[in-house]
């Protein structure tokens, strides 16, 4: 609530920290204050002894020297007006849908997903005045929706990988496979999301945010249009090289790669694509795109803060036991029509404190598949109802990392984008949580 009364994304996250590691110390029998301010510290630290929180900020840093070549070249102008021309984005709901189309269309990884989509449809947005705000929430609400429902990804193979020493009837790839139909809330979301990309109708918040467009053009640098391949060829080098390393790291098979490491490489293939195509231009030399690239990077510090506590938080959080306190709430004495909308709540509860879909997958899949097989449940309907729960409490979180790269790929502040996505994601959370009790009371 901190975050939504003082605007402060960053205070509430370091408030968040220190009352975890305060609240740990005191189950502990040790309530020093001076302890939980050090345990705090520390705990933040200890996110750079990851590997891969490391390649994911630095990643976070990189992806602004990145998206700074790229505009300050003219490719994002030139692109937007070869779409234009091309009659590909002659009008604002084609700018919609074509974001839409990207995000489907790259379902390898949740995080490329985001970015190709937002960094491509970046120049169409401002050219149609309409906000980052909407873009942010269209790339959000395809990118995981997406993913979940084709499964032929990383997502798919973690699922899988959970769901291993579990008797359920048919096997658990049939499990995985009869899911997607009753997965209400990546079904819903995708629906509200195309319906908003089809009339340009919004509500609430997201409403504000387009009045207030004028004042956020204001803001935005007007690089006259060069080539188009300023912008396509590093754009093709992300995704590429992102395909590539997964590929590479997951020695031959694409759904056992490393994402973080992935980003990473391929950020820095299509930065060094980027500079190599500007360092011919008359008008640029080494220094200006050394000094471009830092520019870049410092204009998405405060983002990567956040990205920064926010880790930190959710690993204070999991070991206070916030998750798994949540998942015990969930018991064998419910009755069966109620199992899976708990479940789902369940799901939305943890991955909105912890910021993370996946942990809350790792959590409440090893609670519910016991339940199928001693409550003999439906395990695709069980299934579901943890998948979407945990896309629905990261799509409205403020510390999820999807939430905070969906915000970097549009050029959107983060507390905007949480603040008006959240509507939609209540909507379509509500629904979801009607339409499991629905299938209950069909399927038991």
């Amino acid at each position: 609530m901190f975050v939504f009364w003082k605007k402060d994304v960053i205070g509430a996250l370091v408030l968040a920290i220190i009352a975890s590691e305060g609240l740990q110390l005191l189950a502990k029998g040790t309530p020093a204050l001076g302890q939980t301010g050090i345990n705090s510290v520390e705990r933040v630290v200890a996110v750079f002894s990851s590997t891969g929180n490391v390649q994911l900020l630095m990643f976070s840093v990189l992806i602004g020297a990145f998206l700074a070549l790229i505009r300050e070249s003219g490719g994002v102008a030139a692109t937007v007006q070869w779409l234009v021309n091309m009659g590909l984005a002659r009008t604002a709901r084609r700018a919609r849908l074509i974001t839409m189309f990207a995000g489907v269309a790259v379902f390898v990884e949740s995080n490329l997903s985001v970015l190709t989509a937002g960094i491509l449809s970046r120049g169409l947005f401002d050219k149609f005045k309409m906000s980052r705000a909407q873009l942010a929430y269209l790339v959000d609400s395809t990118s995981a929706p997406v993913c979940i429902l084709i499964l032929l990804n990383g997502w798919g193979a973690y699922v899988l990988g959970l769901l291993d020493g579990y008797d359920l009837p048919g096997g658990k790839v049939s499990a995985l496979w009869h899911s997607v139909p009753l997965n209400f809330y990546a079904i819903v979301t995708l629906v509200i999301a195309f319906y908003v990309a089809w009339t340009g109708k919004v509500f609430g918040p997201m409403k504000e945010s387009e009045k207030r467009l004028e004042q956020e053009l204001a803001g935005l640098s007007t690089v006259p249009p060069t080539k188009v391949r300023f912008m396509v060829l590093p754009l093709i080098t992300l995704i590429g090289g992102m395909a590539g390393f997964m590929l590479w790291s997951g020695h031959g098979d694409l759904t056992q790669g490393n994402g973080s490491q992935s980003m990473l490489y391929a950020t820095l293939c299509g930065i060094l694509v980027a500079y190599l195509l500007m360092i011919f231009q008359p008008q640029f030399n080494h220094q200006s795109l050394m000094a471009l690239c830092f520019t870049g990077m410092g204009e998405l510090l405060q983002l990567v803060s956040i990205v920064l506590l926010s880790i930190a938080l959710g690993a204070s959080l999991k070991v206070l036991g916030t998750g798994a306190y949540i998942a015990g709430l969930v018991g064998e004495f419910l009755p069966l029509v109620l199992v899976a909308p708990v479940l789902f709540l369940a799901g939305a509860a943890m991955s909105f404190t912890t910021g993370t879909s996946w942990g809350t997958f790792a959590i409440l899949i090893p609670l519910g598949m016991p339940l199928v097989e001693s409550l003999h449940l439906p395990p695709d309907l069980v299934l579901a109802a943890i998948l979407g729960g945990g896309i629905f409490g990261d799509h409205c979180s403020p510390i999820s990392d999807t939430t905070a790269v969906s915000s970097i790929a549009s050029g959107c502040d983060l507390l905007e984008h949480v603040r008006t996505q959240m509507p939609y994601a209540l909507v379509a959370g509500s629904i979801s949580l009607v339409l499991y009790f629905l299938a209950g009371l069909v399927m038991l």
